[in-house]
């Protein structure tokens, strides 16, 4: 047959190559897998001759060709030296198929150069074996080969080690490991070890009760420690209703305090008093369908109150709360948060009625003005004393009218967010009356300065003068000999604080925090000095000698870091709960404690 005729049938050099290849596969394979890498793997696009139909060109399977050992003819395209990439040639075959076309097809070939130095030589030949000797294509000196060996950029040929090393490339190098990303959740959980333990039989219990509470026909005699865990529970997903709430009703109840009131109705709450008429302790959170006639069935069904408390009763009209507090004069305790319908007239008719009243809190109550100064200073000398975020503000005059009245017996009080409690207040009226004040919260208090308050707290331990001035006609420097002995009273300092708040005072900073610390440090175990901005990390270092601390709010305080806080953690055993939002240089790392703290607000980016 002529050659002529050999074209036409299809068979060609390029053919005969390829049939060969395809038959001697395996032993390509092994010969690849002992001489080391290789370019069996490569595509090569095949061209018909001429007049042949570019379908009709038969292909290898599995895309891989020979070498043409033992064909007799020779080809350019079996030396051309090419090494494809598994992952490409993969992603070209699936993308092969889904086109129609049929396995093997090379029309995306990748013949990039291997990028791998150190395996392979520049010009694609192998590494020589570790322990031979190899001229340095740079030095022309000889040198044994190892591992650390690099191909010569550009090739061809290997450099020696003082080659590679001068031309700033280290060959004792190791690959830098990938850092691992870690989740936010786990960046906010490094500081907080939790201790697993097995919940008590009567958790359990508890859990039990409020997840089929409405299947439950009485709790039975479980004593008022269990039965307030249950009414906590059942707050978390509002499970308290009309249809539950008779299993907390009984006849000999002292107190009852429901933690979330929402889905109670007028007609439950009155229920509540009809069912529990010896009550003398009542606290209603969440009580905002509390309306007038439910307050005064309050003064009708349960006589014996004396302890009132109540979150939200919005819907109560100044006319329910005058006849309320006229029909229960033996009121030691009247707390109630935001009741904007409380007035002046209703702190009237509370300081002419409730004679034995110890424990005031009237918090956010919108009315509330200056004019308030006067009946609170009617009342009798409270023990607690809760002002906090009012409508208007009692100003300084007012103020320090009231701390003449009660500062004597005062134990708690909370003026935040009143305009009119200043230095003035602090110095020649808390300073000079308050005796016995162990929890002091001045949150938002805006005309308190940094100096005043520094210098409050610096000679509030210290007696103003052994003399009773006001009680005698007479000078301080008068001669000691014609002053009596009964005139002669030491001061008595009040003791160091257990609770403070400064919270979110700007014009506070490093003098006023370091003063309270210095004052309160030894008995402190709630602190809460959430935005001052300005205060210096020596400042805050000084929460260290606080080592009563149960509590932390340092939110905003921007020079807050680890350091410091790893010296306050150390040294506050007792410290179980931090706030640090807004403290950007704290990433909660490298605290070095291992017991449970609760900590809030480290940021994910925290430390950058």
């Amino acid at each position: 047959m002529s050659r002529r005729g050999n074209n036409e049938s299809g068979i060609n050099p390029t053919t005969i190559a390829r049939r060969v290849a395809t038959q001697n596969q395996p032993e390509n394979q092994q010969d690849s897998s002992v001489a080391g890498p290789s370019n069996s793997g490569d595509n090569v696009e095949d061209v018909p001759e001429e007049g042949q139909p570019e379908e009709s060109a038969p292909r290898a399977s599995n895309g891989r060709r020979g070498r043409g050992r033992n064909t007799g003819y020779a080809s350019d395209e079996l030396d051309e030296p090419a090494e494809e990439s598994p992952v490409k040639n993969g992603r070209a075959k699936k993308k092969a198929k889904d086109d129609g076309e049929y396995e093997g097809s090379s029309e995306d070939e990748y013949r990039a150069k291997p990028k791998n130095l150190w395996s392979v030589g520049g010009n694609g030949s192998p590494k020589p074996p570790v322990g031979s000797f190899e001229t340095c294509a740079r030095c022309e000196k000889q040198f044994t080969v190892t591992k650390y060996t690099m191909a010569a950029n550009p090739p061809p040929g290997y450099l020696c080690h003082h080659c590679v090393k001068a031309s700033g490339t280290d060959p004792f190098k190791k690959s830098a490991v990938p850092r691992k990303r870690v989740n936010v959740t786990e960046k906010r959980d490094v500081v907080s070890y939790q201790e697993r333990r097995f919940p008590s039989l009567a958790a359990m219990c508890i859990e039990l009760i409020t997840r089929y509470i409405d299947d439950v026909e009485a709790l039975g005699d479980i004593g008022s420690v269990n039965m307030d865990e249950i009414a906590k529970a059942l707050s978390k997903n509002r499970g308290l209703t009309p249809q539950n709430a008779h299993l907390f009703y009984d006849v000999l109840n002292k107190k009852l305090r429901f933690y979330d009131a929402t889905n109670l109705t007028p007609d439950a709450l009155m229920t509540l008093a009809s069912l529990n008429p010896n009550l003398t302790h009542l606290h209603l959170d969440y009580c905002g369908r509390l309306t007038s006639p439910v307050l005064l069935a309050f003064s009708t069904s349960m006589p014996q109150l004396t302890s009132l408390t109540l979150l939200g009763p919005f819907l109560v009209r100044a006319e329910a709360w005058i006849e309320f507090l006229k029909a229960m004069p033996g009121l030691q305790v009247f707390k109630i948060t935001q009741s904007p319908r409380f007035d002046l007239e209703c702190m009237r008719t509370l300081a002419d009625t409730c004679k034995n009243i110890g424990e005031l809190s009237l918090k956010e109550i919108g009315l509330m003005d200056n004019e308030f100064a006067d009946p609170l200073c009617s009342l009798p000398s409270l023990r607690v004393l809760d002002l906090a975020s009012p409508g208007i503000g009692i100003d300084e005059d007012g103020w320090m009218k009231i701390i003449e009245k009660h500062g004597g017996t005062l134990e708690t009080l909370d003026a935040s967010k009143h305009e009119g409690f200043t230095d003035q207040v602090l110095q020649e009226s808390i300073r000079e009356y308050a005796r016995v004040l162990f929890e002091l919260k001045l949150d938002e208090c805006l005309n308190l300065t940094d100096e005043g308050v520094a210098q409050f707290f610096g000679n509030w331990a210290y007696p103003i003068s052994p003399l009773k001035n006001e009680d005698h006609d007479m000078d301080v420097d008068s001669d000691p000999v014609d002053v009596s002995l009964a005139s002669l009273e030491p001061f008595t300092p009040n003791p160091p604080l257990r609770v403070l708040s400064l919270a979110r005072n700007q014009e506070l900073s490093s003098a006023a925090l370091a003063a309270a610390i210095v004052h309160s440090a030894q008995s402190l175990t709630w602190l809460s000095v959430n935005g001052l901005r300005s205060a210096s990390s020596e400042a805050l270092a000084q929460l260290k000698r606080a080592n009563e601390l149960h509590y932390l709010d340092a939110g905003w305080c921007r020079e807050l870091d680890d350091f410091v806080m790893k010296d306050i953690v150390t040294a506050c055993t007792k410290l179980n709960e931090i706030k640090v939002w807004g403290c950007s240089r704290i990433r909660g790392v490298g605290w070095g404690v291992k017991r449970a703290i609760k900590v809030h607000g480290i940021e994910p980016s925290g430390g950058m």
